[in-house]
Order: structure tokens, then C-alpha cells, then sequence
């Protein structure tokens, strides 16, 4: 039973805390200090920390968390694209290994490529214009998710007919409580097709997390920043995680 500790008590982390107790394992949440910065002490017996906290607390929650001695970490803030490279300085200089994603849901990596056969398919057609709809709550505060970000890559790329991100109309919508929705659509005349993913709660994202944190703990891994995707090509074959 390993000890996962997370920071952030906003729905996410608290969901993870829910999914990593019933799947057996010791779980705390840590809300943000009143100074900004947690202390080693409160890490110490964390085999595994999860980050579910804010982008700009990333770096600071990594450097505490190697100080404390974890060196298996799943990074689940999105909007630190910019701190990526120093993360990834941090963790090999420390023999550390993480996991980071846009999104932890297993679904939403199946989803993307699905999106890519769909952009490439669709793309040979004139007549169907692509575009992306992302919908999230209030709060969110990056603006297109991650996800959408990572989508809309995923297009361009396939896309015969897209040069760059910025031919393709990517809207985004922030209103209500919506855990997420993401629309990739190809339009025409006379028809229009969509596929859409739908989170009905966060507990998606916290099964992937959990899936994330095994997958650390079974074999040592390469000091750095991984993706989430082996995993789930891993789950998808159903062979044993760490295979």
C-alpha cells in the first residue's frame, strides 16, 4: 500500500483521493499554504505526489517534493508548458520520474486518435470546413484547455488542407460547473459530423492518475517527464501495466 500524497483539495484532487482509498492505498490532500509553499515535512512519507494544484505552483510543488525524498511524481496542471524544460531539468537531475498529461482520461487519449483518422479522412474533402469545441467551467482558467490545445495539434497535423493551428477554428467556452466537453466537427452543405467526449465527472481523470501512479510504481523508470499514453496503450492491450 503506498502512500499518495496530493496537492490541490479542488474537486480533482479530491477525487483522486477518493479513487486512490478505494483502490487500497493511503491518500492525504494538501490545500494551498497560506504562504505559497508547502514544506518537505508534510511530503516525507509520500511515495507518490500528485500535483492536481495550480500551473504557477508546479516548479515550487517539484522542488519540495524532491526535497522530500518522492521521486515518483504524476503532474496533473495543465498551463506550465512554459516551465516544462526546468521541470525536466529537475527531475533528471534528481533521478526522478513523472508522468504528465492535459488530461488523464483514458477515453480522451482513445479520443485523439480517433480525431487524427477523422481529420486525415475528412481532410481529402473540400467541402467539409474542421473545427473544435472545447466547454469547461467557470474557473478553468487556461484558455483552450490543454486538451483542446493537444487536439487541435493532432488536427493540423493530419489535416491535408491545415498549414498551422491558426486555420483551424478552435472555440472555447467557459460557463457553469461543466467538468469538460470537447467537439471536433467536419461541416459541409449538406451535413455536418461531430465526435464529441463528454466528462460527466472527475473521476475519469482520477482512474488515469491512479493508472499513472501504478505504472511508476511497479518498475523503476527514466529519470524525466513521461506521457501518459504508454499507459494507456498498456491498458488497452490488457496486459499487466508494467509490461
Amino acid at each position: 500500500m503506498d502512500t499518495i500524497v496530493i496537492l490541490g483539495d479542488g474537486p480533482l484532487g479530491r477525487s483522486v483521493e477518493i479513487a486512490a482509498r478505494d483502490a487500497g492505498h493511503s491518500a492525504r490532500v494538501l490545500g494551498r499554504p497560506a504562504d505559497g509553499r508547502h514544506s518537505p515535512d508534510d511530503l516525507a512519507e509520500a511515495a507518490i505526489v500528485v500535483d492536481a494544484a495550480r500551473a504557477d505552483a508546479v516548479v515550487t510543488n517539484l522542488d519540495v517534493a524532491l526535497r522530500a525524498g518522492c521521486r515518483r511524481l504524476v503532474i496533473a496542471t495543465t498551463g506550465w508548458a512554459t516551465e516544462r524544460s526546468a521541470v525536466e531539468a529537475r527531475l533528471t537531475e534528481h533521478g526522478a520520474a513523472a508522468v504528465a498529461a492535459s488530461n488523464f482520461s483514458i477515453g480522451v487519449v482513445l479520443f485523439g486518435r480517433l480525431v487524427e483518422e477523422a481529420a486525415a479522412l475528412f481532410g481529402r474533402l473540400d467541402a467539409f470546413d474542421p473545427f473544435l469545441l472545447e466547454w469547461h467551467r467557470r474557473e478553468k482558467r487556461d484558455r483552450p484547455s490543454g486538451t483542446a490545445s493537444d487536439l487541435a495539434r493532432r488536427m493540423v497535423a493530419a489535416h491535408p488542407r491545415l498549414a498551422d493551428p491558426g486555420d483551424l477554428e478552435v472555440v472555447s467556452v467557459r460557463a457553469g460547473a461543466s467538468p469538460g466537453m470537447h467537439l471536433v466537427g467536419f461541416d459541409a452543405p449538406g451535413e455536418t459530423v461531430e465526435l464529441r467526449l463528454t466528462a460527466r465527472d472527475r473521476s475519469a481523470y482520477a482512474a488515469g492518475i491512479l493508472a499513472a501512479a501504478d505504472w511508476l510504481a511497479l518498475n523503476p523508470r527514466q529519470p524525466g517527464i513521461h506521457p501518459f499514453e504508454p499507459i494507456v496503450d498498456a491498458l488497452v492491450a490488457r496486459r499487466p501495466i508494467a509490461a
